[in-house]
């Protein structure tokens, strides 16, 4: 969908990258419309006060016009208050922007990842959830854009999920029970109603989403993921 006017939309910044000498082209997450990528001209000019506007993890209205893909950025201003994210969390609101930009096509409309995405920016400054906040924000995700997961029956034994059993997970073929499977059922119970508190299931849903995640990027890396682990090696030393 590519509007030629479009006033007012409710967005965030998820990334910018400088454009010519004065320029930004920026890659919104807007409520209606998906991923649009605008063009703000002129804002990094000197006396420009909107280049501090157009940041991520800031609530926006932006209004913006042209028959192109690329759309001419023409109005912003700031709706709320917004949570100023430091230190991990920070680096974890640029690994969900990445997860967007990566799984959500361009001008392919969402709502409730516009709402997933602003309760979850919002709950990173809980650092003593953020891992609860980042699992429930990628299944959330995979839900909406149509990589939902099969998780509580295992059709290779066409039998329902046992909380006490372990489990395989692959993509094709969903659940498969084993002695040796990397999830326990008591996990993918806890997965269905997010229910993501206890230690055990925390690190079984993350080795899962990790591999859900890996093979439908074909393994290509995050890089915001490779960013979090080396700040993590650095903060167990």
């Amino acid at each position: 969908m590519t509007d030629n006017t479009v006033y007012l939309q409710p967005a965030f910044i998820l990334t910018q990258r400088q454009y010519r000498e004065t320029s930004l082209i920026i890659d919104v997450l807007t409520r209606d419309y998906g991923r649009v990528p605008v063009l703000a001209k002129g804002v990094r000019k000197s006396k420009s006060k909107t280049a501090g506007l157009l940041q991520p993890f800031i609530p926006l209205t932006l209004s913006y016009s042209g028959k192109s893909e690329l759309k001419i950025l023409t109005h912003v201003e700031v709706t709320d208050s917004f949570v100023d994210l430091e230190g991990i969390a920070l680096y974890c609101g640029f690994y969900i922007n990445e997860l967007i930009s990566r799984f959500l096509h361009q001008y392919d409309p969402h709502p409730e990842v516009f709402m997933y995405y602003k309760n979850s920016i919002t709950s990173l400054l809980d650092t003593a959830n953020i891992e609860t906040t980042l699992r429930i924000f990628e299944l959330d995700l995979m839900d909406t854009v149509g990589y939902g997961l099969q998780l509580n029956y295992d059709l290779c034994n066409d039998k329902t999920i046992s909380p006490l059993a372990h489990y395989h997970f692959d993509l094709e073929q969903g659940l498969i029970e084993a002695i040796d499977g990397k999830v326990s059922g008591k996990t993918l119970i806890a997965i269905k109603s997010r229910n993501l508190i206890d230690s055990q299931v925390l690190y079984e849903t993350k080795i899962l989403m990790r591999k859900v995640i890996s093979t439908l990027l074909n393994g290509k890396p995050l890089k915001s993921r490779a960013v979090i682990s080396q700040i993590m090696q650095h903060l167990e030393k």
